[in-house]
């Protein structure tokens, strides 16, 4: 078995195979929490959190759980890991974890975290799939991040909001005059799918021009079996 390559692990999650922008999963958790950057950022580390080790933990279990009885388990595992975590942020943080509500809970049922478990951990050893559950996790920490970024800034005029909840004593950034009267779309729900729309816009114009730059790959040579026939 070859040896897995760690970084381009990681660069299928973060951009290749996107969970926000190429594959669409988790779409509920992603536009109904990233109204600010903060909230975003937050729901998308600890969807990493559970990722990776819920990836690591079926890994090394993957070869002792019959076939017929893997996704109960796979989900068994993911609860009692999104239980510790959800009882871990209650505990420590508090003011982030009322915000949050349902949806830290939720990610037991997050299709990100399943589908990666199950196409990619029951086949791969722990290290490999930690490594593939922090790359999805950061891709969608990068989508979390500029939806909440862009809504945020557009909807209210500031950014960071709700930053006090993580680092006591700070304060969120005045991005825009004081005197902005805040665009109310950009942090209801059809802002969510606007700005969405425009990421994966964005995406496929990039991914269309780097092809369009890409050198031409050269053509095989033909045999005198291909022209006979």
């Amino acid at each position: 078995m070859s040896k897995p390559d760690y970084k381009e692990i990681l660069w299928n999650g973060v951009w290749k195979q996107n969970t926000g922008l190429v594959q669409l999963l988790g779409l509920c958790p992603i536009l109904a929490v990233s109204s600010t950057f903060v909230n975003g950022v937050s729901l998308g580390l600890a969807t990493i959190i559970v990722m990776m080790m819920s990836g690591a933990v079926v890994a090394a279990l993957r070869n002792f759980i019959p076939y017929e009885i893997r996704i109960p388990v796979f989900i068994l595992i993911i609860a009692a890991l999104v239980t510790v975590l959800d009882l871990a942020m209650n505990a420590w943080l508090h003011s982030l974890y009322v915000v949050l509500g349902i949806f830290v809970p939720l990610i037991v049922t997050n299709c990100i975290v399943l589908a990666r478990v199950e196409a990619y951990a029951a086949k791969n050893g722990p290290l490999a799939s930690a490594f593939d559950g922090i790359g999805m996790g950061a891709g969608l920490v990068v989508v979390l991040s500029l939806l909440g970024g862009i809504r945020e800034v557009l909807g209210t005029g500031m950014l960071f909001a709700g930053i006090e909840a993580i680092i006591p004593g700070t304060q969120p950034l005045h991005i825009l005059p004081a005197d902005y009267p805040g665009f109310l779309i950009a942090i209801l729900p059809p802002g969510a799918f606007i700005a969405l729309g425009c990421l994966i816009a964005l995406r496929n114009w990039s991914e269309a021009r780097a092809a369009r730059r890409a050198p031409p790959t050269p053509a095989e040579p033909s045999t005198p079996e291909a022209q006979s026939a």
